[in-house]
C-alpha cells in the first residue's frame, strides 16, 4: 500500500510503520476461533486465540501461521469461552511465542477448568481427533498467564492497554489498546443488557480511532428480556407437566449460570407445583464452576451483591438444582429438567440425552444460546424427522424443539447504538457469518452517509488485512531545568530529545538521569594511524589545516611523545619510538568530524611526494645544483623536482585555490539535513536553502552569508554553519580566490635547469645575493607553497 486516503487527498506513506495493519486470523466473516492481530509501529498484539466448534483437531485453529509467533509482543484474551481462549495453551506451548499473555482474574480462574473439560470431552469422543494439547501443557501455559483488573492500565514495551467490562460472561473484558497515540477498542463478545449477575458492557469514555466489534447477530434484534424469560419458563413447565424431560444444552460455564439463576427463582416461586421435579446440571465442571462463581461474586452486578447482603446466602448456593458429574447419576424415570454440556450437541452428555429422548413426543429440547454454523444445534428444528446417531444409523426426532436465545451478545440495535456512542472513524466487523455481517455493514454505511459522522466500515475475511494510515504529530514534554522558563514566540529550546515507547521528553544533560533514567556516558574513541615521518612534518600539515595548535611534550626512557590538540577536543600524539600516530577524542558530532579531518591529513602526508623536501626546507634556504654544475640558491621548497604543488594541496585544503562551491554546498547540506528536513542545493552549487515550516534561509556557498527574514531561523542556522565551516574551510569562513601564478623567471646565469620549480613559486623568487641567502617568502608564496613558514 503506497499511499493512504485522507479526505480527498492521497497522502504518501513515507514510513511503513505508520500503517496500522489489522488481520483476523479467525472470526473473519465467521463465528468461531476468534483471533485478531494488530501490527503497528513495529509492535504486534494478538487479541483472543480460540477454536472453532464446527471443526476438529488442527483444522479448528485460527490461521496462526500467518504471523511469526516470535514477533508477537502481547496476547490479550477477552473471556474464557472455547472459541476465544481454547487455543491459548497450544499457542503458548507449541509455538515459539515468547510474549506476555493477559486475562482478567475471573477469566484466568475459569479458563483453567473449561480448557480441562475441552481436553476430557475431545479425548473421550468418538472422533478420530484428540485434544491439541495435554493436561500438563495446559498447566504450564496457565502458569504463564498474567492477570489484569478491570480499569487497570498496563504498559508493555510501549503498548498501553486497559480492560473494561464487556458484560458477556463473568470476567469478560473489552480491551482499549494504545500504540503511539493511536487508540483501538476491541469489544470481543459483549452485551449491553443488564441481567441477573453481570455488569453490562461499558463505554470507555475516550476518543477511539478504530473500533473492532462483534457482529454475531447482524441486524437481528432480541425480544425483550422479560418476554424471553416468560416464554422460556412456560415451555419448561409445559414439558414437565406432560411428564416429559426437558433438555437444555449449555456450556459448562458462562450463560449457564444465568439460566440456573432463572430456574432457581422460578422454582422458588412455584414450589408447590414443581417441588417434585428435579433440575440437574450435568457437567464434569458443575461443582467446580459453582464454587468459582461463588468465589467471584464481588466481580458481578450490584443486584447479586445486594441479594447476598440481604439474605446472607450466596445466590449460587442453589436449593432446587442438583449438580451431577455424569449421566449415570441421573434417574431415567419421572419428568426432569437437565442442563448438559456441550452446548452445540456435537458430543458428550447433551448428545447422549438428545439421542435417548428424541423419539418421545412428550420430551422437549430448548436451544438457549447462539449455535455455530455446521453444528447439530444449528441444524436441528421441528421440521426434521430424524437425526444422525453418533454410533451410526438414524434416530427418529419426535420431541419438541424450540429456540429461545439467552445469548449474551448484542443484537443489531444494541450494536449500532454502541457504535454511535463510540463514534470511531473506522469500524471493523468480526465474529459474524458473512451474510449477517455484510447486511450490518451496508446498514451502517447507509445510515451515516452524508452525515457529519464520517465512518469507514470494514468486514475483512479470515486472513485478509485492513491497512490504515496514521501519522500523528509528535509532541515532546519539556522537563527539568528547560521547563523553568516558558519560551516566548520566536524562541527555541535546545536540549536532549529522548524517545521511549513512543513518548518524547526534552531535557538538558544535568536532568537526563532524573527524568529519563539514562545515565550520561562519555564515549572515548582512539584510532591508530600508520605514520613513519617526523613530528615536524606532522605538525606542519596539521597547523596548515587547523591553525596554530597547543603542544604538549613528554619525555621518557623510550623517547619523546608530542601531543597536538585540535579544536580543544582531539588529541594527536606522535611518539618517536612508534610507527603510528594516536588520535583520541570524546565522541560527539563535532569532535567526530574533526577527528575524521585529522585522519585524512595524516594519511595524506606520506602519500604526497613533496613532504620530505618540504620538511628539509622548512624555514631556511639550501643549495640546489643546476645541470651546468653552478650552485644556484633558490627559496626553500623551490628545489628542482618534477611535480607541482597542486599535487600536495590536499594537505591544506583551506589554503588551496578552489572554485568548487558545489562540493562545499553538498557537504554543508548533508549536515544541515540532520537538523532540518527540507534542505535544497542550487543546481550550480552557489547556495543552499533551508526550509522550516513557512520560513526559509538562503546560505551563500562562497561567503557562507545567511539571508533570511526570520531572526529565529537565523539564530538556528548561524551556529550550525559556524561549526561546520571550520572543517570545510579551516583557516577562514570565507574562500579567498588566489591570483593565477605567472610563469617562473629563468635563473640569472647558465642554461635553463633540467627541472623547473614549483608552479606555485612567485616570479620574484630568484637568486639575490652571492652569500646563498634567500629572501623571505611573500604571503602569496605562503599560501601556495606548503613548504614555507
Amino acid at each position: 500500500m503506497a499511499s493512504a486516503l485522507h479526505g480527498e487527498q492521497v497522502i504518501p506513506i513515507e514510513d511503513k510503520d505508520d500503517l496500522l495493519r489489522i488481520t483476523p486470523l479467525g472470526a473473519g466473516r465467521e463465528v468461531g476461533r476468534s483471533c485478531i492481530v494488530l501490527q503497528y509501529k513495529g509492535k504486534t498484539i494478538m487479541l483472543d486465540c480460540g477454536l472453532h466448534a464446527g471443526h476438529e483437531g488442527i483444522n479448528s485453529l485460527p490461521f496462526i501461521d500467518m504471523v511469526e509467533p516470535e514477533t508477537v509482543d502481547l496476547l490479550l484474551v477477552t473471556h474464557f469461552h472455547i472459541d476465544h481462549a481454547a487455543a491459548v495453551p497450544y499457542y503458548l506451548e507449541k509455538t515459539p511465542f515468547r510474549g506476555r499473555t493477559f486475562m482478567t482474574r475471573p477469566t484466568k480462574g475459569v479458563f483453567r477448568w473449561l480448557a480441562t473439560d475441552y481436553i476430557r470431552v475431545t479425548n473421550s469422543s468418538n472422533s478420530d481427533s484428540s485434544a491439541l494439547y495435554t493436561e500438563a501443557e495446559l498447566i504450564s501455559a496457565h502458569a504463564k498467564i498474567e492477570e489484569i483488573d478491570v480499569h487497570q492500565q498496563v504498559e508493555v514495551n510501549g503498548i498501553k492497554f486497559t480492560a473494561y467490562n464487556a458484560g458477556h460472561v463473568l470476567g469478560a473484558a473489552m480491551f482499549l489498546i494504545e500504540i503511539a497515540g493511536v487508540k483501538i477498542l476491541y469489544t470481543g463478545d459483549y452485551s449491553r443488557e443488564e441481567d441477573r449477575h453481570l455488569i453490562p458492557a461499558e463505554n470507555p469514555g475516550v476518543t477511539v480511532d478504530v473500533l473492532i466489534t462483534e457482529s454475531t447477530y447482524g441486524l437481528h434484534n432480541h425480544e425483550p428480556r422479560a418476554d424471553r424469560e416468560r416464554s422460556f419458563t412456560k415451555q419448561v413447565r409445559d414439558v414437565v407437566r406432560r411428564r416429559g424431560n426437558c433438555l437444555l444444552p449449555v456450556t459448562a460455564l458462562g450463560r449457564t449460570q444465568e439460566l440456573l439463576l432463572i430456574l432457581e427463582e422460578y422454582w422458588s416461586r412455584n414450589v408447590n407445583d414443581l417441588d417434585n421435579v428435579p433440575i440437574y446440571f450435568i457437567s464434569a465442571l458443575g461443582k467446580t464452576g459453582t464454587r468459582l462463581y461463588q468465589k467471584y461474586v464481588m466481580d458481578m452486578s450490584q443486584r447479586i451483591q445486594r441479594q447476598l447482603s440481604r439474605t446472607g446466602r450466596n445466590p449460587f448456593d442453589f436449593r432446587y438444582i442438583k449438580t451431577r458429574t455424569g449421566l449415570s447419576e441421573v434417574p431415567d424415570a419421572g419428568p426432569c429438567v437437565v442442563l448438559a454440556t456441550p452446548g452445540m450437541l456435537q458430543s458428550g452428555v447433551s448428545r447422549q440425552l438428545l439421542e435417548r429422548w428424541a423419539p418421545r413426543p412428550e420430551n422437549g429440547l430448548i436451544i438457549t444460546g447462539y449455535s455455530v454454523e455446521g453444528t447439530i444445534a444449528r441444524e436441528i428444528n421441528n421440521s426434521m424427522e430424524e437425526i444422525q446417531a453418533l454410533k451410526g444409523g438414524k434416530i427418529p426426532l419426535r420431541m419438541m424443539v424450540s429456540n429461545i436465545s439467552f445469548s449474551a451478545h448484542v443484537d443489531g440495535a444494541q450494536n449500532c447504538a454502541f457504535i454511535d456512542e463510540i463514534r470511531a472513524p473506522v469500524v471493523i466487523l468480526v465474529h459474524g457469518e458473512e451474510n449477517t455481517m455484510m447486511r450490518l455493514r451496508a446498514n451502517l454505511v447507509d445510515k451515516y452517509k452524508g452525515s457529519n459522522y464520517e465512518l469507514a466500515v470494514h468486514a475483512p475475511r479470515r486472513g485478509e488485512a485492513v491497512e490504515l494510515h496514521f501519522r500523528g504529530e509528535k509532541t515532546a514534554r519539556v522537563l527539568g531545568g528547560l521547563a523553568s522558563k516558558v519560551p516566548a514566540d520566536g524562541d527555541y529550546v535546545s536540549g536532549i530529545l529522548v524517545e521511549k515507547d513512543f513518548s518524547y521528553r526534552l531535557v538538558n544533560m544535568d536532568d537526563l538521569l532524573e527524568f529519563t533514567g539514562i545515565a550520561p556516558v562519555v564515549v572515548e574513541q582512539q584510532q591508530l594511524v600508520p605514520y613513519t615521518s617526523s613530528f615536524e612534518l606532522l605538525q606542519l600539515h596539521l597547523e596548515q589545516m587547523f591553525g596554530e595548535l597547543p603542544l604538549t611534550t613528554e619525555t621518557s626512557n623510550s623517547g619523546v611523545a608530542n601531543t597536538l590538540r585540535v579544536y580543544d577536543s582531539v588529541d594527536v600524539t606522535h611518539a618517536s619510538w612508534k610507527t603510528h600516530v594516536e588520535i583520541e577524542w570524546e565522541s560527539n558530532i563535532m569532535s567526530d568530524m574533526a577527528a575524521d579531518s585529522v585522519v585524512a591529513v595524516v594519511l595524506n602526508i606520506e602519500s604526497c611526494p613533496a613532504s620530505v623536501k618540504l620538511t628539509q626546507g622548512r624555514g631556511c634556504g639550501h643549495s640546489h645544483h643546476s645541470t651546468s654544475g653552478i650552485d644556484e640558491t633558490v627559496p626553500a621548497g623551490d628545489g628542482p623536482h618534477s611535480h607541482s604543488h597542486a599535487e600536495c594541496t590536499a594537505v591544506a585544503p583551506g589554503l588551496a585555490r578552489t572554485n568548487d562551491n558545489h562540493e562545499i554546498a553538498t557537504k554543508l547540506a548533508l549536515f544541515l539535513q540532520q537538523q532540518f528536513s527540507q534542505v535544497e542545493v542550487a543546481d550550480d552549487g552557489s547556495s543552499i536553502t533551508v526550509h522550516l515550516n513557512d520560513l526559509s534561509a538562503v546560505i551563500d556557498a562562497d561567503s557562507l552569508d545567511i539571508q533570511t527574514e526570520s531572526p529565529m531561523l537565523r539564530a538556528r542556522v548561524e551556529p550550525l554553519v559556524a561549526q561546520v565551516s571550520r572543517a570545510l574551510r579551516p583557516l577562514s569562513h570565507r574562500s579567498v580566490a588566489l591570483p593565477e601564478p605567472e610563469p617562473a623567471t629563468p635563473l640569472a646565469s647558465g642554461p635553463e635547469p633540467e627541472h623547473k620549480g614549483d608552479a606555485g613559486a612567485d616570479a620574484d623568487d630568484t637568486d639575490s645575493s652571492d652569500d646563498d641567502q634567500t629572501e623571505p617568502p611573500t604571503s602569496a608564496n605562503t599560501a601556495a607553497s606548503p613548504g614555507h613558514e
